[in-house]
């Protein structure tokens, strides 16, 4: 289950829906009053939904979600005259009068989205930097000087000692060219 950080200007509003949320079973990590509170406690986590209201001591939602990390999104409940048209990508807005079913719902259907994408996220290959690339290539050439390999017959052959050795298509190539040089 994901982090959720509450935050609310008046503690005891913060400590009522944290009380709400760890009974429906939600993992909260922090209650907070200010913006700062919110960012030091989103810094220190690697993703995660805050769960606030729209005015802190020292900022609006719209800032903190601004400056909130990546992997991070915002459920804000407040008043319906609060928002704006300017809502942030990583916010969701829920008007007050709040039900406690639809708090748990939306942010269920929230954690839900987040999973997905950081699940796309990770199954994403990451882009080689040019250097990479150039180490690779290099690597076949001399494999394909060398052993008389095909272009194709260079790059399965680094794939699979990769695979082998459990290490990146880079890693290997790297060893491929200290061991042939």
């Amino acid at each position: 289950m994901p982090n959720v950080i509450v935050a609310f200007s008046k503690q005891e509003n913060g400590k009522n829906i944290r009380n709400i949320l760890v009974k429906n079973g939600f993992h909260v990590v922090a209650v907070c009053t200010s913006g700062a509170q919110i960012l030091a406690a989103a810094g220190e986590l690697d993703r995660g939904i805050v769960v606030g209201g729209g005015k802190f001591q020292d900022m609006v939602y719209g800032e903190v979600c601004r400056l909130l990390p990546e992997e991070f999104s915002m459920l804000v409940v407040a008043q319906a005259a609060m928002f704006g048209d300017d809502t942030p990508e990583n916010a969701m807005l829920l008007p007050m009068p709040l039900r406690v079913h639809e708090l748990v719902s939306t942010l269920e259907m929230m954690i839900q989205t987040q999973e997905r994408r950081h699940r796309r996220r990770r199954r994403m290959p990451k882009a080689r930097s040019r250097e990479e690339l150039e180490l690779i290539d290099r690597a076949k050439e001399m494999l394909m000087d060398r052993n008389h390999m095909t272009e194709d017959e260079a790059h399965r052959y680094i794939q699979k000692c990769s695979m082998s050795n459990g290490s990146s298509l880079v890693e290997t190539a790297e060893m491929i060219i200290s061991l042939i040089a």
